[in-house]
């Protein structure tokens, strides 16, 4: 265990709801610029208009095409979206409060890096319950047939941690290997990210899986999302310190394997588990701390969202595109 292992990251719900000032964001650099060798090159956010107030932002892309973001704070707040741009708020997922994670949570409703998908013509949310600087944590999950709010049915609890253990059960982000296997990644600061086994039916731990797939040495790494794409499983995590406003030194790291389980690599070979991790996003200009990353695949291209604070310490929804090149993604 590090000397200060803090499970942070994001969440800081309360704090940076207080922070929440509304302030243009930067447009988009054009696509298809050459990859990032330094962090200066880094783009700015595509521009977003409406409710871009988020924290640990999670989408999915409904059936009828629109977006659904889920995100850090009471009772899991959600947006949503018809293009990707205009965000607007749309409730809650649980209206009538969170009574069954008050035993993680202090006795709020405060929780924290939703993540959500559909599959088996359902949506599948899950979600960490804890409090700073502690390791007894849960993630649970919900399910809805619409994803609106109010639909939401809970699950339970599907794997919790505590101060015995050298790990902490938050951050959790599923995916569904190229078999239709489905895995659950989480993690954040200890002895890093962890993996167990999911039912693709019920979306409820399967077995005893249980897998070390990235760490720091006890260091500050957390929100995992694996995304696949030609034949590789990309592990992205983040890197440093979340919560802090502007002066956040959250990153965005990327490593790569053939199986979902690893060994991940990062593009000098070294693993995952011993600290590699290629950047790929990083604090730049007005753009403070970006992190807690979720990959989706559009029509468009790959895209990445993640949460970065402004200049004044407000946190706010990122989005760029992912574009390949030798097999390794980089943000434009």
């Amino acid at each position: 265990m590090a000397a200060f292992p803090r499970p942070h990251r994001r969440r800081r719900a309360g704090i940076a709801l207080a922070l929440a000032f509304a302030v243009a964001l930067a447009p988009l650099v054009a696509p298809g610029g050459a990859e990032p060798t330094a962090a200066a090159t880094y783009p700015n956010p595509g521009y977003v208009t409406g409710s871009t107030y988020t924290h640990d932002p999670e989408v999915v892309k409904k059936p009828d095409g629109t977006y659904l973001l889920a995100q850090t704070g009471d009772n899991i707040p959600l947006k949503t979206s018809g293009d990707r741009t205009a965000w607007a708020d749309a409730g809650v997922a649980f209206p009538g409060g969170m009574p069954w994670v008050h035993g993680y949570t202090n006795g709020t409703n405060t929780v924290w890096a939703p993540d959500i998908t559909y599959a088996n013509g359902k949506y599948y949310l899950y979600y960490s319950a804890s409090t700073f600087g502690s390791n007894n944590s849960a993630i649970f999950l919900a399910t809805s047939t619409s994803g609106a709010p109010g639909t939401w049915t809970n699950q339970g609890a599907i794997i919790s941690s505590t101060t015995s253990n050298d790990w902490n059960a938050i951050d959790p982000n599923l995916v569904i290997d190229h078999t239709g296997r489905w895995w659950l990644s989480f993690g954040s600061f200890w002895s890093g990210i962890k993996m167990i086994r999911l039912s693709n039916v019920s979306g409820l731990r399967l077995d005893s899986t249980f897998a070390s797939i990235a760490g720091r040495g006890g260091g500050a790494i957390e929100a995992p999302t694996i995304h696949y794409r030609d034949g590789y499983y990309y592990l992205f995590v983040s890197f440093d310190r979340c919560c802090q406003g502007a002066a956040s030194t959250y990153r965005v790291m990327v490593g790569r394997a053939t199986s979902v389980t690893g060994p991940y690599l990062d593009r000098n070979g070294v693993a995952m588990t011993a600290g590699g991790g290629t950047e790929i996003l990083a604090s730049h200009g007005s753009i403070h701390g970006p992190g807690h990353q979720a990959v989706l695949a559009d029509a468009d291209a790959d895209v990445l969202f993640y949460h970065y604070y402004d200049d004044a310490g407000a946190s706010r929804l990122g989005i760029n595109l992912l574009g390949y090149s030798g097999g390794w993604p980089y943000v434009y």
